[in-house]
């Protein structure tokens, strides 16, 4: 079996990988947008950030709204193809943790 990814196994930043592997295709994401569909704290989340970002896994890009600042992140291949193997291990798990012949 796979290991795990370290870097997102940890439970907000895989809670952001997965939030940023949907949007992925759409548009990238708010950071405030973010910070709401995950419920975390500016700090902790620009920490975890922060990580993932060092890891490649995403890009963060700082600009203005206007006069607004803005902060927008975006999922990176590199951070795509992570997701994606750290989820194929979770269902690893699960799937070695079923009877056999038991449906999903």
């Amino acid at each position: 079996m796979a290991a795990p990814d370290e870097i997102i196994h940890q439970s907000l930043r895989l809670r952001i990988m997965a939030a940023l592997y949907a949007a992925r295709d759409i548009e990238p994401l708010e950071f405030s947008r973010l910070k709401a569909l995950l419920n975390a704290t500016d700090g902790n989340l620009g920490s975890h950030l922060a990580t993932l970002e060092t890891a490649g896994y995403i890009t963060i890009e700082k600009g203005f709204a206007g006069k607004k600042p803005r902060t927008r992140l975006l999922l990176t291949a590199r951070g795509a193809s992570a997701f994606r193997d750290h989820t194929n291990y979770l269902r690893a798990i699960i799937e070695a943790a079923e009877p056999d012949g038991a449906a999903p």
